[in-house]
Protein backbone atom coordinates (compact mmCIF):
# COMPACT_ATOMS: atom_id res chain seq x y z
CA UNK A 1 0.00 0.00 0.00
CA UNK A 2 1.18 3.51 -0.79
CA UNK A 3 2.92 5.28 2.10
CA UNK A 4 1.07 8.55 1.46
CA UNK A 5 -2.54 9.46 2.13
CA UNK A 6 -3.35 11.28 -1.11
CA UNK A 7 -6.48 13.35 -1.60
CA UNK A 8 -5.90 13.86 -5.33
CA UNK A 9 -3.63 12.75 -8.13
CA UNK A 10 -2.97 9.18 -9.24
CA UNK A 11 -1.90 6.06 -7.35
CA UNK A 12 -0.54 2.88 -8.94
CA UNK A 13 0.81 0.14 -6.69
CA UNK A 14 3.38 1.77 -4.39
CA UNK A 15 3.74 4.83 -6.62
CA UNK A 16 1.99 8.19 -6.35
CA UNK A 17 1.80 11.07 -8.83
CA UNK A 18 0.53 14.37 -7.44
CA UNK A 19 -1.46 16.87 -9.48
CA UNK A 20 1.48 19.25 -9.51
CA UNK A 21 3.90 16.55 -10.67
CA UNK A 22 1.49 15.48 -13.40
CA UNK A 23 1.25 19.07 -14.65
CA UNK A 24 5.03 19.47 -14.58
CA UNK A 25 5.62 16.20 -16.43
CA UNK A 26 2.96 17.03 -19.01
CA UNK A 27 4.53 20.43 -19.71
CA UNK A 28 7.98 18.86 -20.10
CA UNK A 29 6.46 16.16 -22.32
CA UNK A 30 4.83 18.83 -24.50
CA UNK A 31 8.25 20.39 -25.09
CA UNK A 32 9.75 16.95 -25.80
CA UNK A 33 7.02 16.02 -28.27
CA UNK A 34 7.37 19.36 -30.04
CA UNK A 35 11.13 18.84 -30.36
CA UNK A 36 10.49 15.88 -32.69
CA UNK A 37 7.93 17.78 -34.75
CA UNK A 38 4.63 17.09 -32.99
CA UNK A 39 2.33 20.07 -33.38
CA UNK A 40 -1.30 21.01 -33.83
CA UNK A 41 -3.20 18.40 -35.84
CA UNK A 42 -0.52 15.72 -35.54
CA UNK A 43 -1.22 12.27 -34.10
CA UNK A 44 0.49 10.57 -31.15
CA UNK A 45 -0.34 6.86 -30.84
CA UNK A 46 -0.45 5.46 -27.30
CA UNK A 47 0.34 1.76 -26.75
CA UNK A 48 0.25 1.65 -22.95
CA UNK A 49 -1.46 -0.18 -20.17
CA UNK A 50 -2.99 2.00 -17.45
CA UNK A 51 -0.06 4.06 -16.14
CA UNK A 52 0.93 7.61 -15.17
CA UNK A 53 2.43 8.13 -18.63
CA UNK A 54 -1.03 7.73 -20.20
CA UNK A 55 -2.16 10.92 -18.48
CA UNK A 56 1.11 12.73 -19.15
CA UNK A 57 1.03 11.95 -22.87
CA UNK A 58 -2.64 12.89 -23.17
CA UNK A 59 -2.18 16.23 -21.42
CA UNK A 60 1.00 17.00 -23.38
CA UNK A 61 -0.74 16.33 -26.69
CA UNK A 62 -3.65 18.53 -25.61
CA UNK A 63 -1.28 21.42 -24.88
CA UNK A 64 0.10 21.15 -28.43
CA UNK A 65 -3.30 20.70 -30.08
CA UNK A 66 -2.26 17.21 -31.19
CA UNK A 67 -4.54 14.16 -31.23
CA UNK A 68 -3.88 11.00 -29.25
CA UNK A 69 -4.91 7.62 -30.63
CA UNK A 70 -5.24 5.14 -27.74
CA UNK A 71 -4.43 1.65 -29.05
CA UNK A 72 -5.62 -1.66 -27.68
CA UNK A 73 -2.41 -3.36 -26.54
CA UNK A 74 -3.98 -6.76 -27.26
CA UNK A 75 -3.77 -6.03 -30.99
CA UNK A 76 -1.47 -8.01 -33.24
CA UNK A 77 1.44 -6.24 -34.96
CA UNK A 78 -0.57 -6.38 -38.18
CA UNK A 79 -3.52 -4.62 -36.52
CA UNK A 80 -1.22 -2.04 -34.92
CA UNK A 81 0.33 -1.37 -38.33
CA UNK A 82 -3.12 -0.76 -39.81
CA UNK A 83 -4.07 1.80 -37.14
CA UNK A 84 -0.70 3.59 -37.32
CA UNK A 85 -0.97 3.87 -41.08
CA UNK A 86 -4.63 4.86 -41.08
CA UNK A 87 -4.20 7.65 -38.51
CA UNK A 88 -0.79 8.68 -39.91
CA UNK A 89 0.77 8.68 -36.45
CA UNK A 90 3.84 10.87 -36.14
CA UNK A 91 4.91 9.32 -32.85
CA UNK A 92 4.32 6.19 -30.78
CA UNK A 93 4.59 5.97 -26.96
CA UNK A 94 4.67 2.36 -25.70
CA UNK A 95 5.41 0.27 -22.64
CA UNK A 96 8.69 -1.61 -22.89
CA UNK A 97 7.20 -5.12 -22.72
CA UNK A 98 4.81 -4.32 -25.58
CA UNK A 99 7.65 -3.37 -27.92
CA UNK A 100 8.34 -6.78 -29.37
CA UNK A 101 10.54 -7.04 -32.45
CA UNK A 102 7.42 -7.30 -34.62
CA UNK A 103 5.88 -4.16 -33.07
CA UNK A 104 9.17 -2.29 -33.41
CA UNK A 105 9.17 -3.20 -37.09
CA UNK A 106 5.70 -1.76 -37.72
CA UNK A 107 6.64 1.41 -35.80
CA UNK A 108 9.66 1.94 -38.05
CA UNK A 109 9.81 5.39 -39.62
CA UNK A 110 7.90 7.06 -36.79
CA UNK A 111 9.22 8.79 -33.69
CA UNK A 112 9.20 6.42 -30.73
CA UNK A 113 9.58 6.70 -26.94
CA UNK A 114 9.34 3.84 -24.46
CA UNK A 115 7.93 3.82 -20.93
CA UNK A 116 9.57 1.30 -18.59
CA UNK A 117 6.81 -1.13 -17.62
CA UNK A 118 6.23 -0.53 -13.87
CA UNK A 119 6.59 -3.23 -11.23
CA UNK A 120 2.89 -3.53 -10.39
CA UNK A 121 2.02 -4.22 -14.05
CA UNK A 122 4.95 -6.63 -14.40
CA UNK A 123 3.63 -8.55 -11.40
CA UNK A 124 -0.03 -8.46 -12.49
CA UNK A 125 0.73 -9.86 -15.95
CA UNK A 126 3.70 -12.11 -15.01
CA UNK A 127 6.00 -10.28 -17.43
CA UNK A 128 9.62 -11.39 -17.54
CA UNK A 129 12.61 -9.11 -17.03
CA UNK A 130 13.76 -9.90 -20.57
CA UNK A 131 10.44 -8.69 -22.00
CA UNK A 132 10.86 -5.34 -20.24
CA UNK A 133 14.26 -4.49 -21.69
CA UNK A 134 14.25 -1.16 -23.51
CA UNK A 135 15.37 -1.70 -27.09
CA UNK A 136 18.60 -0.14 -28.35
CA UNK A 137 18.68 3.61 -28.76
CA UNK A 138 14.97 4.12 -28.13
CA UNK A 139 14.53 7.04 -25.68
CA UNK A 140 13.13 6.16 -22.26
CA UNK A 141 10.12 8.38 -21.50
CA UNK A 142 11.15 9.95 -18.17
CA UNK A 143 14.80 10.30 -19.05
CA UNK A 144 13.78 11.96 -22.30
CA UNK A 145 11.21 14.47 -21.01
CA UNK A 146 13.33 15.40 -17.96
CA UNK A 147 15.91 17.00 -20.28
CA UNK A 148 13.40 19.66 -21.40
CA UNK A 149 12.18 22.85 -19.76
CA UNK A 150 8.44 23.07 -19.14
CA UNK A 151 6.36 24.28 -22.09
CA UNK A 152 5.39 27.87 -21.36
CA UNK A 153 3.48 28.94 -24.48
CA UNK A 154 -0.31 29.28 -24.64
CA UNK A 155 -2.12 25.97 -25.23
CA UNK A 156 -3.38 25.33 -28.77
CA UNK A 157 -6.98 24.49 -29.66
CA UNK A 158 -7.90 21.24 -27.93
CA UNK A 159 -8.18 18.17 -30.15
CA UNK A 160 -10.16 15.20 -28.82
CA UNK A 161 -8.59 11.73 -28.75
CA UNK A 162 -9.47 9.55 -31.74
CA UNK A 163 -10.63 6.10 -30.70
CA UNK A 164 -10.80 3.22 -33.12
CA UNK A 165 -13.93 1.12 -32.92
CA UNK A 166 -13.53 -2.57 -32.19
CA UNK A 167 -13.97 -3.60 -35.80
CA UNK A 168 -16.55 -6.36 -35.18
CA UNK A 169 -18.04 -5.67 -38.64
CA UNK A 170 -14.79 -5.05 -40.52
CA UNK A 171 -11.58 -3.06 -40.10
CA UNK A 172 -11.57 -0.60 -37.18
CA UNK A 173 -12.71 2.95 -37.87
CA UNK A 174 -11.28 6.06 -36.25
CA UNK A 175 -13.97 8.24 -34.70
CA UNK A 176 -13.22 11.91 -35.35
CA UNK A 177 -14.78 14.95 -33.70
CA UNK A 178 -14.42 18.40 -35.22
CA UNK A 179 -13.77 21.23 -32.74
CA UNK A 180 -16.98 22.73 -31.37
CA UNK A 181 -17.81 25.99 -29.63
CA UNK A 182 -17.01 25.96 -25.88
CA UNK A 183 -20.69 26.18 -24.91
CA UNK A 184 -21.48 23.13 -27.07
CA UNK A 185 -18.58 21.16 -25.61
CA UNK A 186 -19.72 22.02 -22.09
CA UNK A 187 -23.13 20.45 -22.72
CA UNK A 188 -21.50 17.17 -23.68
CA UNK A 189 -19.13 17.37 -20.70
CA UNK A 190 -22.11 17.96 -18.40
CA UNK A 191 -23.89 14.86 -19.76
CA UNK A 192 -20.79 12.78 -19.12
CA UNK A 193 -20.42 14.14 -15.59
CA UNK A 194 -24.06 13.42 -14.75
CA UNK A 195 -23.99 9.85 -16.10
CA UNK A 196 -20.71 9.06 -14.34
CA UNK A 197 -21.68 10.89 -11.16
CA UNK A 198 -18.54 13.05 -11.35
CA UNK A 199 -20.07 16.29 -10.17
CA UNK A 200 -18.12 17.19 -7.04
CA UNK A 201 -14.45 17.71 -6.19
CA UNK A 202 -14.21 14.95 -3.61
CA UNK A 203 -14.26 12.02 -6.04
CA UNK A 204 -12.08 9.07 -5.06
CA UNK A 205 -12.16 6.39 -7.73
CA UNK A 206 -10.46 3.27 -9.07
CA UNK A 207 -9.68 2.80 -12.74
CA UNK A 208 -10.77 -0.78 -13.38
CA UNK A 209 -11.01 -0.73 -17.19
CA UNK A 210 -8.43 -0.06 -19.90
CA UNK A 211 -7.79 3.56 -20.88
CA UNK A 212 -7.71 2.59 -24.55
CA UNK A 213 -11.52 2.30 -24.41
CA UNK A 214 -13.37 5.59 -24.80
CA UNK A 215 -15.61 5.37 -21.70
CA UNK A 216 -12.90 4.44 -19.14
CA UNK A 217 -10.62 7.01 -20.77
CA UNK A 218 -13.19 9.79 -20.49
CA UNK A 219 -13.96 8.72 -16.92
CA UNK A 220 -10.36 8.54 -15.72
CA UNK A 221 -9.28 11.76 -17.41
CA UNK A 222 -12.23 13.64 -15.89
CA UNK A 223 -11.54 12.37 -12.36
CA UNK A 224 -7.93 13.58 -12.58
CA UNK A 225 -8.71 16.80 -14.44
CA UNK A 226 -11.31 17.75 -11.81
CA UNK A 227 -8.88 17.26 -8.93
CA UNK A 228 -10.01 13.86 -7.71
CA UNK A 229 -8.02 10.79 -6.68
CA UNK A 230 -7.66 7.95 -9.17
CA UNK A 231 -6.24 4.56 -8.15
CA UNK A 232 -5.05 2.47 -11.09
CA UNK A 233 -5.77 -1.22 -10.61
CA UNK A 234 -3.02 -2.94 -12.65
CA UNK A 235 -5.35 -5.76 -13.63
CA UNK A 236 -8.93 -6.34 -12.55
CA UNK A 237 -9.30 -8.76 -9.65
CA UNK A 238 -12.48 -8.85 -7.58
CA UNK A 239 -11.25 -9.18 -4.00
CA UNK A 240 -8.44 -6.72 -4.71
CA UNK A 241 -11.08 -4.21 -5.84
CA UNK A 242 -12.94 -4.57 -2.54
CA UNK A 243 -9.68 -4.12 -0.65
CA UNK A 244 -8.88 -0.93 -2.58
CA UNK A 245 -12.40 0.46 -2.02
CA UNK A 246 -11.96 0.06 1.74
CA UNK A 247 -8.33 1.24 1.85
CA UNK A 248 -8.89 4.44 -0.12
CA UNK A 249 -12.49 5.09 0.92
CA UNK A 250 -13.53 5.03 -2.73
CA UNK A 251 -16.65 6.99 -3.62
CA UNK A 252 -17.02 6.40 -7.38
CA UNK A 253 -16.42 3.50 -9.78
CA UNK A 254 -16.75 2.77 -13.49
CA UNK A 255 -17.42 -0.90 -14.22
CA UNK A 256 -18.66 -3.40 -16.80
CA UNK A 257 -21.09 -6.29 -16.15
CA UNK A 258 -18.34 -8.93 -16.31
CA UNK A 259 -16.86 -7.37 -13.18
CA UNK A 260 -20.23 -7.62 -11.42
CA UNK A 261 -20.46 -11.31 -12.37
CA UNK A 262 -17.00 -11.99 -10.94
CA UNK A 263 -17.75 -10.03 -7.76
CA UNK A 264 -20.91 -12.05 -7.16
CA UNK A 265 -18.90 -15.27 -7.32
CA UNK A 266 -17.01 -14.25 -4.17
CA UNK A 267 -18.03 -16.14 -1.06
CA UNK A 268 -20.13 -14.44 1.61
CA UNK A 269 -17.11 -14.59 3.90
CA UNK A 270 -14.97 -12.58 1.45
CA UNK A 271 -17.77 -10.10 0.68
CA UNK A 272 -18.34 -9.37 4.36
CA UNK A 273 -14.62 -8.84 4.97
CA UNK A 274 -14.59 -5.34 3.46
CA UNK A 275 -16.26 -2.04 4.31
CA UNK A 276 -17.88 -0.51 1.21
CA UNK A 277 -20.05 2.21 2.76
CA UNK A 278 -17.98 4.98 1.14
CA UNK A 279 -19.44 4.15 -2.30
CA UNK A 280 -21.79 6.78 -3.72
CA UNK A 281 -21.99 6.21 -7.47
CA UNK A 282 -21.07 3.06 -9.41
CA UNK A 283 -21.58 3.60 -13.15
CA UNK A 284 -21.70 0.68 -15.57
CA UNK A 285 -22.19 0.30 -19.30
CA UNK A 286 -20.44 -1.02 -22.45
CA UNK A 287 -22.23 -4.39 -22.50
CA UNK A 288 -25.64 -5.87 -21.54
CA UNK A 289 -26.02 -6.69 -17.87
CA UNK A 290 -28.11 -9.77 -17.00
CA UNK A 291 -31.13 -8.74 -14.91
CA UNK A 292 -30.37 -11.10 -12.03
CA UNK A 293 -26.78 -9.85 -11.86
CA UNK A 294 -27.91 -6.21 -11.72
CA UNK A 295 -30.50 -6.91 -9.03
CA UNK A 296 -28.03 -8.90 -6.93
CA UNK A 297 -25.51 -6.04 -7.10
CA UNK A 298 -28.17 -3.54 -5.99
CA UNK A 299 -29.12 -5.86 -3.13
CA UNK A 300 -25.45 -6.07 -2.08
CA UNK A 301 -24.14 -2.53 -2.65
CA UNK A 302 -27.41 -0.65 -2.31
CA UNK A 303 -28.97 1.95 -4.67
CA UNK A 304 -25.57 3.26 -5.80
CA UNK A 305 -25.65 1.34 -9.10
CA UNK A 306 -26.20 3.56 -12.15
CA UNK A 307 -26.37 2.42 -15.76
CA UNK A 308 -25.58 4.40 -18.89
CA UNK A 309 -25.88 3.85 -22.62
CA UNK A 310 -23.26 5.44 -24.85
CA UNK A 311 -21.30 5.17 -28.08
CA UNK A 312 -17.77 6.19 -28.94
CA UNK A 313 -19.34 8.24 -31.75
CA UNK A 314 -21.89 10.09 -29.61
CA UNK A 315 -20.86 9.99 -25.97
CA UNK A 316 -23.57 9.53 -23.33
CA UNK A 317 -27.05 8.80 -24.71
CA UNK A 318 -29.13 7.61 -21.77
CA UNK A 319 -28.79 6.80 -18.08
CA UNK A 320 -30.80 5.57 -15.11
CA UNK A 321 -30.42 5.08 -11.38
CA UNK A 322 -31.13 1.92 -9.40
CA UNK A 323 -34.76 2.77 -8.66
CA UNK A 324 -35.53 3.63 -12.28
CA UNK A 325 -34.02 0.36 -13.40
CA UNK A 326 -36.05 -1.62 -10.85
CA UNK A 327 -39.20 0.11 -12.14
CA UNK A 328 -38.19 -0.54 -15.78
CA UNK A 329 -36.26 -3.86 -15.65
CA UNK A 330 -33.83 -4.29 -18.49
CA UNK A 331 -33.65 -0.62 -19.46
CA UNK A 332 -30.34 1.08 -20.19
CA UNK A 333 -31.81 4.44 -19.19
CA UNK A 334 -33.72 7.47 -20.39
CA UNK A 335 -32.36 10.09 -22.81
CA UNK A 336 -30.17 12.58 -20.94
CA UNK A 337 -30.53 16.32 -21.38
CA UNK A 338 -29.75 17.42 -24.94
CA UNK A 339 -30.23 13.96 -26.50
CA UNK A 340 -33.13 13.10 -28.81
CA UNK A 341 -33.84 9.44 -29.51
CA UNK A 342 -35.97 7.99 -32.27
CA UNK A 343 -36.59 4.40 -33.34
CA UNK A 344 -36.79 3.76 -37.10
CA UNK A 345 -37.72 0.87 -39.37
CA UNK A 346 -35.71 -0.36 -42.36
CA UNK A 347 -37.20 2.42 -44.53
CA UNK A 348 -36.14 5.09 -42.05
CA UNK A 349 -39.67 5.80 -40.78
CA UNK A 350 -40.26 6.44 -37.04
CA UNK A 351 -41.77 3.58 -35.07
CA UNK A 352 -44.27 3.81 -32.15
CA UNK A 353 -43.47 2.98 -28.52
CA UNK A 354 -42.72 -0.64 -27.61
CA UNK A 355 -41.84 -1.41 -31.24
CA UNK A 356 -38.25 -2.52 -31.90
CA UNK A 357 -36.23 -0.83 -34.61
CA UNK A 358 -32.86 0.83 -35.06
CA UNK A 359 -31.98 3.34 -32.35
CA UNK A 360 -30.94 6.74 -33.75
CA UNK A 361 -29.84 9.75 -31.74
CA UNK A 362 -29.25 13.45 -32.27
CA UNK A 363 -27.64 16.16 -30.15
CA UNK A 364 -25.82 19.44 -30.61
CA UNK A 365 -22.56 17.49 -31.17
CA UNK A 366 -23.66 14.77 -33.64
CA UNK A 367 -23.14 16.97 -36.74
CA UNK A 368 -19.42 17.16 -35.85
CA UNK A 369 -18.77 13.39 -35.76
CA UNK A 370 -17.31 11.41 -38.66
CA UNK A 371 -15.17 8.37 -39.40
CA UNK A 372 -11.57 9.05 -40.33
CA UNK A 373 -10.91 8.40 -44.02
CA UNK A 374 -14.25 6.58 -44.33
CA UNK A 375 -16.74 8.99 -45.88
CA UNK A 376 -19.00 6.17 -47.07
CA UNK A 377 -19.25 4.76 -43.51
CA UNK A 378 -19.97 8.28 -42.24
CA UNK A 379 -22.82 8.68 -44.74
CA UNK A 380 -24.21 5.26 -43.83
CA UNK A 381 -24.50 6.13 -40.13
CA UNK A 382 -26.35 9.41 -40.77
CA UNK A 383 -30.09 9.92 -41.00
CA UNK A 384 -30.24 13.68 -41.41
CA UNK A 385 -29.05 15.14 -38.11
CA UNK A 386 -29.43 11.74 -36.45
CA UNK A 387 -26.72 9.09 -36.06
CA UNK A 388 -27.66 5.43 -36.37
CA UNK A 389 -26.29 3.50 -33.40
CA UNK A 390 -26.46 0.07 -35.03
CA UNK A 391 -28.47 -1.12 -32.01
CA UNK A 392 -31.96 -2.59 -32.21
CA UNK A 393 -34.28 -1.51 -29.41
CA UNK A 394 -37.42 0.30 -28.40
CA UNK A 395 -38.72 3.09 -26.16
CA UNK A 396 -41.31 2.21 -23.53
CA UNK A 397 -44.21 4.48 -22.65
CA UNK A 398 -42.10 6.32 -20.07
CA UNK A 399 -39.31 7.02 -22.55
CA UNK A 400 -36.84 4.43 -21.24
CA UNK A 401 -34.63 2.70 -23.80
CA UNK A 402 -34.53 -1.10 -24.05
CA UNK A 403 -31.89 -2.69 -26.32
CA UNK A 404 -32.70 -5.92 -28.14
CA UNK A 405 -29.59 -6.58 -30.23
CA UNK A 406 -27.02 -5.25 -32.69
CA UNK A 407 -28.23 -4.91 -36.28
CA UNK A 408 -24.98 -6.50 -37.41
CA UNK A 409 -25.82 -9.56 -35.26
CA UNK A 410 -29.29 -10.01 -36.79
CA UNK A 411 -29.74 -13.35 -38.55
CA UNK A 412 -32.13 -13.78 -41.49
CA UNK A 413 -33.16 -17.42 -41.61
CA UNK A 414 -35.81 -18.51 -44.09
CA UNK A 415 -36.67 -14.85 -44.67
CA UNK A 416 -37.34 -14.23 -40.97
CA UNK A 417 -35.37 -11.69 -38.89
CA UNK A 418 -33.99 -13.28 -35.72
CA UNK A 419 -32.20 -11.32 -32.99
CA UNK A 420 -29.64 -13.47 -31.11
CA UNK A 421 -29.79 -11.35 -27.95
CA UNK A 422 -33.37 -12.50 -27.36
CA UNK A 423 -32.26 -16.13 -27.42
CA UNK A 424 -29.13 -15.44 -25.36
CA UNK A 425 -31.29 -13.83 -22.67
CA UNK A 426 -33.37 -17.01 -22.42
CA UNK A 427 -30.30 -19.26 -22.36
CA UNK A 428 -28.77 -17.31 -19.49
CA UNK A 429 -31.77 -18.36 -17.42
CA UNK A 430 -30.92 -22.05 -17.80
CA UNK A 431 -29.16 -23.62 -14.80
CA UNK A 432 -25.54 -24.52 -15.53
CA UNK A 433 -25.00 -21.90 -18.25
CA UNK A 434 -22.44 -19.26 -17.39
CA UNK A 435 -22.58 -17.30 -20.65
CA UNK A 436 -23.37 -17.80 -24.31
CA UNK A 437 -23.10 -16.38 -27.80
CA UNK A 438 -25.43 -16.98 -30.73
CA UNK A 439 -24.63 -16.08 -34.32
CA UNK A 440 -25.58 -16.92 -37.88
CA UNK A 441 -23.64 -18.99 -40.42
CA UNK A 442 -24.43 -19.61 -44.11
CA UNK A 443 -27.00 -22.31 -44.85
CA UNK A 444 -27.98 -23.71 -48.26
CA UNK A 445 -31.67 -24.12 -47.42
CA UNK A 446 -32.40 -21.15 -45.15
CA UNK A 447 -29.74 -18.61 -46.15
CA UNK A 448 -28.48 -18.56 -42.55
CA UNK A 449 -28.83 -20.88 -39.58
CA UNK A 450 -28.23 -20.27 -35.89
CA UNK A 451 -25.26 -21.61 -33.95
CA UNK A 452 -24.92 -21.30 -30.17
CA UNK A 453 -21.64 -21.47 -28.27
CA UNK A 454 -22.02 -21.93 -24.54
CA UNK A 455 -19.70 -21.41 -21.58
CA UNK A 456 -20.94 -23.79 -18.90
CA UNK A 457 -20.60 -24.22 -15.17
CA UNK A 458 -21.34 -27.97 -15.44
CA UNK A 459 -21.57 -30.69 -18.09
CA UNK A 460 -24.60 -30.25 -20.35
CA UNK A 461 -25.90 -32.20 -23.33
CA UNK A 462 -26.83 -30.25 -26.47
CA UNK A 463 -30.30 -31.79 -26.54
CA UNK A 464 -31.02 -30.51 -23.02
CA UNK A 465 -30.23 -26.99 -24.21
CA UNK A 466 -32.43 -27.39 -27.28
CA UNK A 467 -35.33 -28.75 -25.19
CA UNK A 468 -34.99 -25.87 -22.73
CA UNK A 469 -35.12 -23.30 -25.53
CA UNK A 470 -38.10 -24.98 -27.22
CA UNK A 471 -40.04 -24.62 -23.98
CA UNK A 472 -39.40 -20.86 -23.91
CA UNK A 473 -39.19 -19.56 -27.50
CA UNK A 474 -40.56 -20.33 -30.96
CA UNK A 475 -38.89 -23.28 -32.66
CA UNK A 476 -37.55 -21.20 -35.57
CA UNK A 477 -35.39 -19.29 -33.05
CA UNK A 478 -33.78 -22.43 -31.61
CA UNK A 479 -30.17 -22.89 -32.82
CA UNK A 480 -29.56 -25.92 -34.98
CA UNK A 481 -26.13 -26.46 -33.42
CA UNK A 482 -25.13 -26.27 -29.76
CA UNK A 483 -21.39 -26.11 -29.03
CA UNK A 484 -19.42 -25.66 -25.81
CA UNK A 485 -16.29 -23.75 -24.76
CA UNK A 486 -14.49 -23.47 -21.43
CA UNK A 487 -14.14 -19.67 -21.84
CA UNK A 488 -15.70 -17.39 -24.43
CA UNK A 489 -13.38 -14.80 -26.03
CA UNK A 490 -14.08 -11.29 -24.78
CA UNK A 491 -13.17 -7.67 -25.19
CA UNK A 492 -11.95 -5.99 -21.97
CA UNK A 493 -15.34 -4.28 -21.90
CA UNK A 494 -16.96 -7.70 -21.44
CA UNK A 495 -18.40 -7.95 -24.95
CA UNK A 496 -18.07 -11.40 -26.48
CA UNK A 497 -15.98 -11.47 -29.65
CA UNK A 498 -18.49 -13.13 -31.97
CA UNK A 499 -16.32 -12.49 -34.99
CA UNK A 500 -13.61 -14.74 -33.51
CA UNK A 501 -16.24 -17.43 -32.84
CA UNK A 502 -17.57 -17.23 -36.41
CA UNK A 503 -14.05 -17.50 -37.81
CA UNK A 504 -13.30 -20.49 -35.55
CA UNK A 505 -16.55 -22.16 -36.65
CA UNK A 506 -15.71 -21.61 -40.32
CA UNK A 507 -12.33 -23.26 -39.75
CA UNK A 508 -13.96 -26.22 -38.03
CA UNK A 509 -12.32 -25.42 -34.69
CA UNK A 510 -15.55 -25.42 -32.63
CA UNK A 511 -17.05 -28.71 -31.54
Amino acid sequence: MTTVEPTNGIVSGERYLSQSSLKKNANKAAAALHSVGVWQGDVVAVLLRNDFAYFEVTQAATILGATTVPMNWHMTPEEIAYVLEDCDAKMVIAHSDLLTEAVLTVCSGRELAVVQTPAEIVCAYSISEQQCKIPGATPEWYGWISSFEEWDKDPMSVSAPMFYTSGTTGMPKGVKRKPVAPEVAMKAIKRTGLAFGLLDQTVRSIMTGPLYHSAPNAYGMKVVRDGGLLVLQPRYESEDLLKLIESYKITHLHMVPTMFIRLLKLSDEVRERYQLSSLKHVAHGAAPCPADVKKNMIDWWGPVIYEYYAMTETGIIASCNSQEWLEHPGTVGKAVEGIEIKIIDEAGSPLPIDTPGEICIASETTPYVSYHRASKKTEEMRHGNFIATGDVGYLDEDGFVHISDRISDMVISGGVNIYPAEIEKVLLGMPGIKDCAIFGVPDEDFGERLVSVIETQQDLEPQLVIDYLKSHIASYKVPREVLFMDTLPREDSGKIKKRILRDAFDRGQLH
